[in-house]
């Protein structure tokens, strides 16, 4: 049991890709890393870790070494769960990843307010559009716009996510949008995360009989951030597809235009997903149930008034 505390230590390193990511995971020196794990692999005579001047990678001993660890790092979670759970107040440090235009609007916002009501929580924030593992990257809890394949992670519900077409007032249609069909002569900006970027499906309102419409489309730019996307359409230099959290105050302002409000959109679900635990900490169910105070409704706050219940 020797290596125990060394454990930690070469998960970071394997996790991260290299002993710098590591040491600042870890809050520690980058001397320190490097030297925690040269012990190890001198007192386990094995080594662990392919060094080269571009990366570092697992040898076949890592690889077997890492999946043990692993456990060990989550009975160790288990454990602090379980002891967590008798304690009166939240308190920890919670890690949570979210995407990075919802994050800056509707989750950074609450923040304060959250840490108000639990002083002894500590939060860190991680903003990424990029799909993370988040058991791999140690995160309690995750914010995304999708349910996961993961049997592992449980997701819960927070709110509805709509989308709407908008251009600005100053876009230069180039024909009259008598149908959403039109949008195919129009140029028209693209997420590019969106695993259906050019092609945007209407839904009429089901007592027209309508069949739903499918419209490919296309423009000279895509981009992977909903607020960058949101900056070129209030740019007027396209229409777009916007998720209503980003465009819903523009639209109140009058600074977007909504086009085709007759039609609906495919609506997806925004979760709160995390890992399943014998026991949940605390600090995680203190957040749940505060993202859900303030986002969980069938109509969120920014939804208000502009979709039809």
């Amino acid at each position: 049991m020797e290596n125990f505390n060394a454990i930690p230590v070469f998960v970071a390193v394997a996790q991260q890709g290299g002993f710098s990511a590591a040491a600042r995971e870890l809050n520690i020196s980058k001397s320190a890393v490097s030297k925690r794990i040269t012990q190890l692999e001198q007192q386990l005579g094995v080594r662990l870790i392919h060094r080269t001047t571009r990366k570092l990678s697992l040898t076949e001993a890592g690889e077997r070494y890492y999946e043990y660890s692993l456990q060990a790092t989550r009975a160790a979670q288990q454990a602090e769960d379980a002891v967590g759970e008798l304690q009166g107040e939240p308190r920890g440090l919670l890690r949570i990843n979210a995407p990075m235009s919802f994050g800056r609007l509707h989750i950074a916002p609450l923040i304060a307010e959250f840490l108000q009501r639990y002083p002894l929580i500590q939060m860190d924030l991680v903003l990424d559009d990029n799909t993370l593992n988040i058991i791999e990257q140690g995160f309690d809890l995750a914010i995304r716009a999708t349910r996961l394949p993961d049997s592992t992670l449980i997701a819960r519900k927070l709110a509805p996510l709509r989308s709407v077409i908008c251009a600005a007032p100053e876009y230069p249609f180039r024909t009259a949008l008598t149908s959403p069909a039109c949008l195919a002569d129009e140029n028209c900006l693209l997420y590019s995360y969106s695993d259906d970027a050019s092609h945007w499906e209407f839904m009429p309102q089901p007592e027209t009989g309508e069949a739903a419409l499918h419209v490919k489309v296309s423009g000279n730019y895509r981009v992977n951030n909903s607020e960058a996307l949101l900056e070129a359409i209030l740019a007027g230099a396209g229409i777009g597809r916007l998720p209503s959290f980003a465009a819903a105050e523009y639209i109140r302002q009058g600074k977007l235009i909504r086009l085709f409000p007759e039609y609906s959109m495919p609506v997806k679900t925004m979760y709160a997903v995390y890992p399943e635990r014998h026991y949940m900490p605390a600090k995680v169910r203190a957040f749940l149930e505060f993202a859900s105070e303030k986002l969980g409704k069938d109509t969120p706050h920014w939804d208000a008034g502009l979709f039809r219940c």
